[in-house]
């Protein structure tokens, strides 16, 4: 007999993890939230998207205070605390961690700190501990890309040792031009280093629509962010004075660094937890393959967040972490990951959902596409943002939304709307005759789609 038994058993407490704990548990399950970490949140929270975004809310306010001089505003250098800045980070991780912990209280989830791994169809060891369980929902995340041959120095980042702030290098090399990377160049640029961005494929952002991408490339470039695509990386030699790093492709060399950040992307942390033990399947990249209600191959045991593949990000994992507590308990819940928003936090950001112009292109869908340019927002303008696009691919014959790629200032914020309209089945005309304040940059949708009708009166 095991030494414990949970009725509903989460394992990993990162946002699609307590998601679906804290659910079951106002549904009315017993719920064991297991975890290694003192805190709950995940790789989100305590080394991800929270601190990623408060250095990044740093780096806007240091580029906006070098970019009003232009606006008749003259303000000083601004002077920059290492260690104040860091402190302030942990601060805000600390604050919502801590806040997770009292809900996890209130709805009586009783947390275990320890490492799990199944050791049978319905049970698994805890740090040594046996544990029975009827119903399981893994949710342990995943973990940053090694590179292979690459050398063993303090001066090779991973994206979780980058968001530590341990210093700011004068010449940093970022081999990775996905979110992750382009992000932590956006941070590391504002904070005063030579930033180098290296990216195998032919632009950065791979995946996102290529008109948008270019605005990004060309206002990262005027940030002084060295951008370098379709490159390969050969090799890397760590000497005493510096990084080298001799690249390959479209720029031939060596590049120099004091330190350098791998940004190629996540694997599945599936493996840990020893899925095979429990009859479930798994990939050779340790993806656990789930059906729209998120459960595996076996029926009692569910799959949430990155351990299921891409994209792996938190919003998805927290809606599949829903599901999975909403079908365990007997309810009907399915989601379809077609919609899922992608946000890269630069300056500016990047937005996108659905099916870019090339997707639809690339599967051979009917489509059309309409736009309208940031730079004919007054509110934009007025608010200093500079080149910027809200681009909307669309079915000619329905009107209906597929895809939508926003680029500029809060384009985060913005792509709400698409998303919605898109979930609901809205047409062109829904959009452009809802009517939106002025001066937004949330007109532009609108515009778009007025562009589209060909009753619009601003271009």
């Amino acid at each position: 007999m095991a030494e414990n038994h949970a009725d509903f058993i989460v394992l990993g407490a990162g946002p699609g993890g307590y998601a679906s704990a804290f659910r079951a548990a106002d549904l009315g399950r017993k719920v064991v939230l297991v975890d290694p970490r003192t805190t709950l949140g995940g790789v989100c929270l305590n080394e991800g998207c929270i601190p990623s975004k408060a250095l990044l809310h740093a780096a806007e306010v240091i580029r906006e205070s070098q970019e009003i001089g232009a606006w008749g505003i003259a303000l000083s250098k601004p002077k920059v605390d290492l260690d104040a800045l860091r402190a302030k980070k942990d601060g805000i991780v600390a604050q919502l961690t801590g806040g997770l912990s009292g809900l996890a209280r209130r709805r009586k989830v009783e947390v275990v700190r320890g490492t799990a791994v199944f050791t049978g169809e319905n049970s698994l060891d805890i740090d040594g501990a046996a544990w029975s369980f009827d119903q399981a929902v893994i949710a342990v995340g995943s973990a940053p890309i090694q590179l292979p041959g690459w050398p063993e120095d303090d001066r090779i980042w991973d994206s979780t040792a980058a968001l530590e702030l341990r210093e700011i290098p004068k010449r940093l090399t970022i081999v990775g031009g996905g979110i992750i990377g382009l992000e932590m160049a956006t941070v590391y640029s504002a904070l005063g280093a030579q930033v180098t961005v290296i990216e195998l494929a032919d632009q950065i952002a791979p995946g996102a629509d290529a008109e948008a991408v270019r605005i990004l490339h060309a206002a990262l470039e005027q940030q002084g962010i060295t951008l370098h695509t379709a490159t390969r990386v050969v090799s890397v030699k760590a000497m005493k004075a510096a990084l080298t790093l001799t690249c390959e492709g479209a720029f031939e060399g060596e590049i120099k660094a004091d330190a350098a950040i791998q940004a190629v992307g996540r694997r599945s942390n599936g493996p840990r937890v020893k899925p095979e033990a429990a009859g479930v399947e798994a990939d050779e990249r340790g993806i656990i393959p789930v059906d729209p209600s998120c459960r595996t191959n076996r029926p009692h045991i569910f799959a949430i967040g990155d351990v299921t593949g891409n994209p792996m990000l938190a919003h998805r994992a927290t809606h599949q972490g829903h599901v999975a507590a909403e079908v365990a308990t007997g309810h009907a819940a399915a989601l379809d990951t077609d919609l899922i928003p992608s946000v890269a936090y630069t300056s500016p950001e990047l937005a996108w959902a659905g099916m870019t112009q090339a997707q639809a292109e690339a599967r051979g869908i009917k489509h059309k596409v309409t736009s309208f340019p940031w730079a004919a927002s007054g509110r934009n303008l007025s608010s200093g943002g500079g080149d910027g696009l809200t681009k909307l691919v669309y079915c000619p014959d329905t009107h209906r939304l597929l895809g939508a790629t926003l680029i500029g200032n809060n384009a985060g914020e913005l792509l709400a709307e698409c998303v919605v309209a898109m979930e609901m089945g809205a047409t062109l005309e829904d959009i452009a005759f809802s009517v939106h304040a002025h001066p937004t940059v949330s007109e532009t949708v609108a515009f778009a789609a007025e562009r589209a009708m060909g009753t619009l009166t601003d271009l």
